[in-house]
């Protein structure tokens, strides 16, 4: 029985050695997240369109795997779901927690996107990490701002577990989000501990950048890796709930979480992400627009796990949805799983446009 590689890499892009370091975007422009040129004013809707109501039904119970399908109405309040209350596995999706805990010490004075930030040998991680062939002997120097937009826009687990540790760790996301009202939204204790739990390993710092893990797994049985993976999906140590996820999204949005000018630029690196093109962007009409993350997790076999994608649509109107599409787990192949995710945005666009 193969085992397969796993874990927050776009599906469709393998990561190239020769990825140019990450470059700063230009500093967030002050003006309102809301700021856009006139729009029509739409009739508020107090309740969700039926047909978006059978839909997400339709779409949820006819998907072989464990699905939890939320969209919520960031400008009106309703929201839909389908067991959009489980907790399920998040893998990069939590970026976005860390990149907001990120934003919230920009704001709070103790961190600046100028910082400078070394990144060693000894903070490499696993999977997809386009900085690691940056990072020789003497370390790599960068910034925060280059790491925030390594994490956000092309999911490097190395970026984004150096920013996790320069903001104070798992129990500062954790507080975070507890003080900003994100409920339904859990914290995992980092990319290295985390995968290597998820295979039935206990983290090792000589396997920094990755092969040594790997080597590790694929010394283990596929009876020992399925008993983990399985104990992982029951109760993930990163999980949060398709629900929660869209209430935070929400409240970014709504500038709720975050200052004007960091809403604006973490908003504006989410839109600018490279990761899965054919997820739930692959449903969007012309006109309308997404800032999201996606998440990918290990896989054993046929079965994939943490297959994800969360962000924040808008429609030509100016109108602003929170979808979150997370697939547990299932063996349907990676085209059938995307597709899921197109037809979530389509069902969505055709019931309220």
């Amino acid at each position: 029985m193969s085992l397969l590689l796993a874990a927050c890499v776009p599906s469709n892009a393998p990561p190239r050695p020769s990825a140019p370091p990450p470059r700063p975007l230009p500093a967030a422009p002050p003006l309102s997240v809301s700021a856009q040129p006139p729009v029509r004013p739409l009739a508020r809707r107090d309740q969700p369109p039926a047909d978006l109501l059978n839909a997400v039904q339709a779409l949820g119970v006819s998907f072989a795997g464990q699905v939890g399908i939320s969209i919520r109405d960031v400008d009106d309040g309703w929201a839909v779901g389908y067991n959009a209350d489980l907790p399920m596995p998040q893998q990069s999706v939590s970026k976005l927690w860390v990149a907001i805990a990120v934003m919230d010490a920009i704001d709070r004075g103790t961190l600046s996107l100028s910082d400078s930030v070394t990144v060693r040998r000894s903070d490499l991680t696993v999977f997809h990490q386009p900085i690691r062939p940056l990072v020789g002997a003497e370390g790599y120097r960068t910034t925060v701002a280059a790491l925030l937009e390594g994490a956000m826009t092309r999911s490097d687990n190395t970026c984004n577990d150096v920013l996790l540790w320069k903001v104070g760790g798992p129990a500062t996301i954790r507080r975070v989000l507890a003080q900003k009202g994100v409920a339904g939204v859990g914290f995992g204790p980092g990319e290295r501990v985390l995968q290597a739990k998820t295979a039935g390993l206990e983290w090792r710092p000589e396997w920094a950048g990755g092969a040594g893990f790997l080597q590790a797994r694929a010394n283990m049985s596929f009876e020992a890796r399925d008993k983990a993976l399985q104990r992982y999906l029951a109760a993930p140590y990163d999980g949060a709930s398709a629900n929660g996820i869209t209430l935070g999204l929400a409240l970014l949005q709504k500038g709720a979480l975050l200052s004007n000018a960091s809403t604006v630029h973490l908003l504006t690196l989410m839109r600018a992400s490279k990761t899965g093109p054919l997820r739930l962007k692959s449903g969007l009409r012309p006109g309308w627009t997404f800032a999201h993350k996606t998440g990918t997790g290990q896989e054993l076999g046929s079965l994939a796990t943490g297959y994800n994608d969360v962000g924040l649509l808008r429609s030509p109107s100016g109108h602003n949805y929170a979808v979150a599409v997370m697939i547990s787990s299932t063996r349907r192949p990676i085209p059938a799983r995307m597709q899921l995710m197109g037809d979530v945005t389509r069902a969505l666009i055709q019931a309220v446009d």
